[in-house]
């Protein structure tokens, strides 16, 4: 008994669409206010300013810069403000938040560059597992911006999915 094997994930005219293959590849440097903080609790507007003014920024050429502080203090808005003017004639990008926070920035909006024209009334599997920890705001953001053109949005593997979406 000799039955053809007949892959039908290979004839179903699903596309597979990795979110890891928006994952952010630029290099993020972070920018902590923490080291300017008096006593590691507040921000002396003088100190801050002098410092500032005296830090070699060209560190930062052509990186994403993330700013935060990770101290429990209160920062006063004008002092990120500040960073973000001496960063800028540097910096690719400056991002507010940590390190994760600004790749999970990136991804987002490489997310949102996706031109969706391309998948009118197709079948899209938003691939599930991968290598990278892709977060559930990424895929909440691909079903807003693919739901409205494709023909249906599924989660998963091509030979195990969820249906999320299917247009009537």
């Amino acid at each position: 008994m000799s039955e053809e094997i007949i892959n039908k994930v290979a004839q179903s005219e699903l596309i597979t669409l990795n979110l890891e293959d928006y994952y952010p590849k630029e290099e993020v440097a972070v920018f902590d206010l923490k080291a300017y903080l008096f006593m590691g609790l507040i921000l002396k507007e003088k100190d801050f300013r002098e410092a500032l003014k005296n830090l070699d920024w060209s560190f930062y050429q052509g990186l994403v810069v993330a700013v935060s502080c990770s101290a429990d203090a209160i920062i006063p808005v004008w002092a990120y403000m500040l960073v973000a003017v001496y960063l800028q004639p540097f910096a690719k990008d400056v991002i507010m938040g940590d390190k994760d926070q600004a790749i999970q920035k990136l991804l987002i909006r490489n997310i949102l560059s996706i031109e969706e024209k391309s998948y009118t009334d197709k079948r899209i599997v938003v691939k599930g597992c991968g290598d990278i920890p892709i977060g559930a705001e990424a895929y909440l953001e691909i079903s807003n911006k693919l739901s409205p053109v494709v023909r249906s949005l599924l989660y998963g593997e091509p030979c195990s999915t969820v249906p999320v979406f299917k247009r009537k």
